[in-house]
């Protein structure tokens, strides 16, 4: 019987300190803590990265190659309600994989000046893609909403998207941030856009944001 390859050394590390400042947040984890997780000496760990800044830079990297996978909008076919679900659905799904750099943001912000200055596109990136979708959504007959209300209603999303795990960790420090808590936050922001929408387009999303709701939705 073939055996599997085992995971590279690097791979195990960075898969490690995912799982670690997920749990305890970044500045609470030492490079101690994620050697000693996977089993290596501190100098093993070193060997491969010389300090956690250069883990946090690999684990951004890998953030940010799967965060811009979900910010094409459609263009292939008229906008529909469930455009608007996706796009949420894909982005809190890669948000919540990489919730550290969320709930630590202000804190990494201040000490990755990479981290800093690609977060500023995204923020930016992240409301023209929720823009381009809803104005296609009016384009197709399927919302109302003047330009004015589709800005506000964008960057809105935005805002909510970047902080509701800040939000949720002040609400419940002690508690484990889990599949509910990334439900939450996409019906919150799904009932934004509910009111512009179209009555069957409305209905779709409430009943969306209805089975978010649902515990195990």
């Amino acid at each position: 019987m073939e055996r599997k390859p085992k995971r590279k050394t690097r791979e195990r590390i960075l898969q490690a300190a995912l799982l670690l400042f997920n749990r305890y947040g970044e500045p609470s984890v030492t490079v101690s803590a994620i050697a000693a997780d996977i089993g290596i000496s501190h100098g093993n760990l070193y060997y491969h990265y010389p300090s956690k800044e250069k883990i946090v830079e690999d684990l951004f990297r890998d953030f940010r190659r799967d965060i811009e996978r979900t910010l094409a909008a459609p263009e292939s076919r008229p906008a529909h309600a469930e455009d608007v679900w996706l796009f949420l659905h894909l982005m809190f799904e890669t948000i919540f994989k990489y919730r550290f750099l969320y709930r630590d943001l202000n804190e990494l912000l201040s000490r990755h000046h990479s981290i800093e200055k690609y977060f500023q596109e995204l923020l930016e990136h992240q409301t023209e893609t929720a823009t381009t979708i809803m104005r296609r959504l009016v384009e197709a007959g399927a919302m109302q909403a003047t330009p004015a209300e589709i800005a506000t209603l964008s960057e809105n999303m935005t805002i909510i998207a970047t902080y509701w795990l800040s939000y949720a960790f002040v609400r419940n420090p002690r508690g484990q941030q889990d599949g509910e808590t990334l439900m939450r936050g996409i019906a919150h922001i799904l009932s934004l856009a509910s009111p512009y929408l179209e009555l069957g387009q409305r209905q779709l999303l409430e009943r969306l944001s209805e089975r978010y709701l649902e515990p195990g939705g």
